[in-house]
């Protein structure tokens, strides 16, 4: 494995870019794209200099994006069609098999569909436009924002607490009031059944 860590200063496609999640909270897509509007068209540029995607260039020479899958998503729902990529890793000479057993081992993969279900590598969508929304990926990143954990290192750990809630809170609640599930995730972030996720920042006194 080549580790690389460089940017590409030629722009890659939007739709060339492959995944390597199935999910996305699309309420923060949403926001992102909110982000984006607001943002000066003469400094738009600027951002996209300071946001390149990392990603693993893959076999084919395909760029495959291990992070920044929600800006990406709302990039391409806003019409831009080119980003700026930073190359973690060049995994290009691997077959296929061996590329993704590397991307799992180093948990630059996560192959988990809305029901919070592993799935082969396969079911993963070949384009952005392709993610799937997940309402519990949602609310664990609104959750983060109210300050019900802190913003960890750890990959994937919105996931993770997305799952945490998934077991906890009714789909048809999160749908149906958003804010009263987002109230009850607070709850449930704070106590003791939550310490052994990233970022866990309770527990608050019951009173």
């Amino acid at each position: 494995m080549v580790v690389v860590r460089e940017p590409v200063l030629k722009p890659v496609s939007i739709k060339s870019l492959r995944p390597t999640q199935i999910t996305v909270g699309m309420r923060e897509v949403k926001e992102k794209r909110k982000e984006w509007r607001k943002h000066d068209p003469d400094k738009k540029a600027e951002f996209l200099g300071k946001h390149m995607i990392p990603v693993i260039l893959g076999p084919k020479k395909r760029h495959y994006v291990i992070d920044h899958h929600h800006l990406s998503l709302a990039l391409h729902d806003e019409g831009v069609e080119d980003v700026l990529v930073e190359v973690v890793a060049d995994l290009q000479e691997l077959d296929r098999d061996a590329f993704w057993t590397v991307l799992d081992h180093h948990a630059w993969v996560h192959p988990y569909d809305t029901e919070g279900v592993r799935r082969h590598y396969n079911d993963i969508p070949k384009t952005v436009a392709e993610l799937k929304d997940d309402p519990f990926r949602s609310l664990a990143g609104e959750l983060r924002r109210a300050g019900g954990y802190a913003k960890d290192t750890t990959p994937f750990s919105e996931f993770l607490w997305a799952d945490f809630l998934r077991r906890r809170i009714k789909r048809k609640v999160v749908g149906r009031d958003f804010d009263g599930a987002l109230k009850k995730a607070f709850k449930l972030a704070k106590s003791l059944d939550a310490n052994y996720l990233p970022g866990w920042c309770g527990p608050v006194d019951e009173k």
